[in-house]
């Protein structure tokens, strides 16, 4: 692990990225070129203490998950997220396998979307940024480790949790559609891949998912509007777009609804309350 390089590698980028880069505020009296210590570390999802000792050269060695986050935060490209690495002594990612990370042109797209529930998912139902308002639509995902962290694995698993957020009359849709998906995942991937744990791990639990495992339907594709419950608000009606990558690996999802309408109203009363219950 060279220090020395990352520590300048570091300083360097935070005083290249501006606050409006990472949908953050500059805010008044703003005396710092760039980002601030404190602003990096909540972006990477990592204690300000932490990542000050990375800059002052008196850090441990980064686990490839905490240089992910890193790489998100500072908005990298994949040749610099590949230098991050290797200064840190690991391997560069493989850029023709899956991959939690997300291009930076993407990041800034969902940076500008802060008044609608707006994420990045993986091919494995994975949400791997979201923004304030679907954190307070959707929960939040950063929490989730291992196999928890895919929507596919979860709706299966746990059931009676996973699920609430749905009407019980789109459950079975939702199941095939979340199938198709992982099938699909399954043949790009390969055995050995996370889609390879989530199926060898649901077959013998859930019923459901190895009788829907075995029609062999493959597809991925997000329903155009969907029904989701708030725990508070009720239900809401919403459009979904997706966009994806060029290699189709990741999705960045927006969810709106019609202007004027019921279901507008209640996502204006999300943004509004954001994470607070109501």
């Amino acid at each position: 692990m060279d220090r020395d390089a990352l520590a300048e590698f570091l300083v360097r980028r935070r005083e290249q990225l501006r606050p409006s880069d990472v949908g953050l505020s500059a805010g008044p009296r703003r005396r710092t070129p760039g980002l601030r210590r404190e602003e990096v570390a909540q972006l990477a999802a990592m204690s300000t203490d932490y990542y000050t000792r990375l800059e002052q050269r008196r850090g441990p060695q980064p686990s490839a998950q905490i240089l992910a986050s890193l790489a998100r935060a500072l908005r990298l490209t994949p040749d610099e997220r590949d230098y991050l690495h290797r200064v840190c002594g690991h391997s560069a990612p493989d850029r023709t396998t899956f991959t939690d990370y997300v291009h930076p042109g993407m990041l800034r797209v969902l940076d500008r979307l802060d008044d609608t529930p707006t994420f990045v998912v993986s091919v494995l139902d994975e949400v791997l940024v979201q923004n304030d308002a679907a954190r307070a639509l959707l929960g939040d995902a950063s929490g989730l480790t291992g196999l928890e962290r895919s929507g596919i694995y979860r709706w299966f698993a746990h059931p009676d949790d996973e699920r609430r957020r749905y009407p019980e009359a789109d459950h079975a849709h939702r199941g095939r559609v979340l199938v198709a998906s992982l099938r699909s995942a399954y043949g790009a991937l390969g055995e050995r891949s996370r889609a390879g744990d989530i199926v060898r791990e649901l077959r013998p639990r859930s019923a459901e998912f190895a009788a829907l495992w075995e029609v062999h339907e493959v597809q991925r594709r997000f329903d155009d509007r969907k029904v989701l419950i708030h725990p508070e608000i009720g239900q809401i009606e919403v459009d979904c777009q997706a966009l994806f990558t060029e290699d189709e690996s990741q999705a960045l999802v927006v969810l709106t609804a019609a202007p004027g309408t019921d279901a507008a109203s209640r996502l204006e009363l999300l943004r509004v309350l954001g994470t607070q219950r109501v």
